[in-house]
């Protein structure tokens, strides 16, 4: 059995005791988050929802909060002076565990 949600402008396909990467959700460690946004379902048969599956949601559990690791953005154009520019960025995100998918 699995489903695919939707969390952080990007979907995703869960299932149970699975452990997913998401973008940062106000939530503390250790708390039970719902994702209700479940863009389809399958256990024998596909439910495919328009735009989402009513009655459907997928309990998690915050496992931890965190960043991931730095990455680098290096701009250059090729026969000019000073346009080098160098930035980097850490990502935040929430680790999440499934622990109960219903329909």
């Amino acid at each position: 059995m699995y489903a695919i949600v939707e969390t952080g402008g990007k979907q995703l396909r869960v299932e149970e005791g699975q452990s997913i990467f998401v973008e940062k959700l106000n939530a503390e460690e250790g708390s039970e988050i719902v994702l209700d946004k479940v863009v389809a379902f399958s256990d024998k048969t596909m439910k495919l929802g328009a735009p989402y599956v009513k009655g459907a949601k997928v309990t998690c559990k915050v496992e931890k909060q965190g960043k991931e690791k730095k990455i680098i953005i290096f701009k250059y154009k090729a026969k000019k002076g000073s346009t080098h520019r160098k930035q980097g960025h850490r990502q935040p995100y929430t680790k999440l565990t499934v622990t109960k998918i219903e329909a």
